[in-house]
């Protein structure tokens, strides 16, 4: 059975969870409880994919979770420390390897009792629910755009 997009209209796959064309989480992804899943995955020491689940990823707090973008669709990075660095930056914590993403692009921190993304003056711009941003606190759910990719924040 096909699967609509309901943010495009895009006709994808079975067993889909995001649309091919958009990274739309595609509504029939649910599951046996009724409940949205998310696919996701680690990169560990060795450069080897490791699938994880999402309670797993969020068990010591929130993460980002790349839906679109670079092939990467999945990959996760838990927010584990005060301050995060994203950007194109090698040795950045959250590393978007594109030439839309800004060196040292954006930043994650931590805030009183909230997470919140903060663009460092980036060529192109961060972007929150498809506003751009210079500072804004992070809520589940949140898609977060950087350059081409969208990631999406979960809290615990």
């Amino acid at each position: 059975m096909a699967v609509h997009c309901q943010e495009c209209g895009f006709v994808g796959e079975e067993g889909a969870n995001y649309c091919q064309r958009c990274g739309a989480l595609l509504a029939r992804a649910e599951g046996a409880t009724g409940e949205a899943v998310t696919a996701t995955y680690r990169i560990d020491e060795a450069g080897d994919i490791v699938p994880v689940e999402m309670g797993e990823v969020t068990a010591h707090g929130p993460a980002l979770v790349i839906r679109a973008g670079g092939g990467r669709a999945g990959e996760s990075f838990p927010v584990d420390r005060e301050r995060m660095t994203i950007g194109r930056r090698p040795d950045a914590d959250v590393f978007l390897d594109d030439v839309t993403v800004s060196r040292d692009h954006a930043l994650l921190v931590h805030r009183g009792d909230g997470w919140f993304l903060d663009d460092c003056g980036s060529l192109n711009g961060t972007y929150v629910n498809r506003a751009r941003i210079e500072s804004r606190r992070l809520e589940e759910g949140d898609e977060v755009q950087i350059g081409k990719y969208k990631l999406t924040y979960h809290a615990r």
